[in-house]
C-alpha cells in the first residue's frame, strides 16, 4: 500500500462511528493473530520435518544432488499442468 492509500484508509476509519471503529480494530487483531498462528504452525511443521530428517541419519546432499531434486520437482510440476 502506498502512503496515499494509507491516508485514504485512515480517513475512512476516522469517518466511522466509535462502535464500527472498534469492530475494525477487532478484525485487524483477528487478521494479525491468524497470520501469527499460521507462522507458528509452519515453524512447528518445519521443526518436525528436520527431526525426521535427522532421525534418518543420512549424509547431507551435495549441491548437484539438490539441483537434481529441484529439476525433478519442476519437471513433475510441469507435467501436471
Amino acid at each position: 500500500m502506498s502512503a496515499r492509500d494509507d491516508q485514504v484508509l485512515i480517513e475512512k476509519l476516522k469517518s466511522l462511528p466509535p462502535q464500527e471503529r472498534a469492530e475494525v480494530e477487532d478484525f485487524v487483531d483477528f487478521l494479525k493473530t491468524r497470520e501469527e498462528r499460521a507462522r507458528d504452525e509452519a515453524a512447528q511443521r518445519l521443526g518436525k520435518a528436520f527431526k525426521k530428517l535427522d532421525a534418518l541419519n543420512l549424509p547431507p546432499l551435495s549441491a548437484e544432488e539438490v539441483q537434481s531434486e529441484i529439476d525433478a520437482a519442476r519437471r513433475e510440476r510441469a507435467q501436471r499442468r
